[in-house]
């Protein structure tokens, strides 16, 4: 089975879907930078809860996905956090001469933990991870078509070593396919409303790596939302490359 063609599906945190010997589908969970949140909601009560979406862009497609992490004692304090994530996405590869098209389906269910000291917070996960790929068409030959189960773990750190500079970083892994990603940023602040940087991530299985460097914007806030954006160049080991582009939006309540 020889890849032609990715679509980069589940846009942030890396881990990866993969079919058969096609290149993987990227972890949406890689690709969020999540600031820490504030100690207070409308003034009045803890934030518990974190919602989130998006969508990730690039010549070959794209992908969209949404999700939550809850914290019975409050975003801001250490202690259990669960994290639900659901994706969609969507890659190509040759099967043969035949050109086939696969969907993938993502939902995941992560217990963790949150961990804050001083300016550094990091928070671990792990949990069910179920999968379903659709061919179009059907290929026998690909192992992964159908269902399938299987642990994902996921670390994400952030850090602010000066009032006006972060650093953060994400990593995540799915038994499935046995897949994984790397994601890395670097920010500053800017007018006091938001961090901008350099960032770059790598993802990918066995047989499929994807490299990418730009730039993203993050914790823009309007309103009750907080933005984030991110812009650069991507090349893979198919010796495909180009820009990609991604959106993401979350609130707190």
């Amino acid at each position: 089975m020889r890849c032609v063609g990715r679509v980069r599906a589940f846009c942030v945190t890396a881990a990866a879907l993969l079919c058969g010997g096609s290149p993987a589908v990227a972890d949406p969970l890689n690709e969020l930078i999540l600031p820490p949140a504030s100690n207070l909601s409308g003034g009045a009560y803890p934030e518990k809860f974190l919602y989130f979406s998006g969508f990730d862009l690039w010549r070959s497609g794209g992908s969209f996905y949404g999700g939550l992490q809850w914290a019975p004692g409050g975003l801001n304090e250490d202690g259990f956090t669960l994290k639900v994530l659901l994706a969609q996405g969507s890659y190509r590869y040759l099967a043969g001469s035949t050109n086939i098209r696969g969907t993938g389906l993502l939902g995941a269910i992560l217990p963790g933990w949150r961990i804050k000291r001083g300016d550094v917070e990091i928070k671990v996960f792990a949990g069910l991870d179920l999968q379903n790929h659709r061919l179009s068409p059907d290929d026998p030959s690909n192992s992964l078509r159908g269902n399938h189960a299987g642990l994902r773990i996921g670390a994400d750190l952030w850090w602010e070593p000066t009032p006006t500079m972060m650093l953060a970083s994400s990593i995540s892994g799915s038994t499935i396919g046995n897949s994984f990603g790397v994601r890395g940023a670097a920010g500053w602040r800017v007018m006091d409303r938001f961090w901008a940087g350099p960032e770059v991530e790598t993802s990918g299985d066995e047989v499929y790596r994807q490299y990418r460097i730009g730039a993203h914007l993050t914790s823009l806030k309007t309103a009750a939302f907080e933005w984030s954006l991110g812009a650069g160049y991507v090349q893979d080991n198919s010796h495909r490359s180009g820009l990609y582009g991604r959106i993401g939006v979350l609130t707190r309540r």
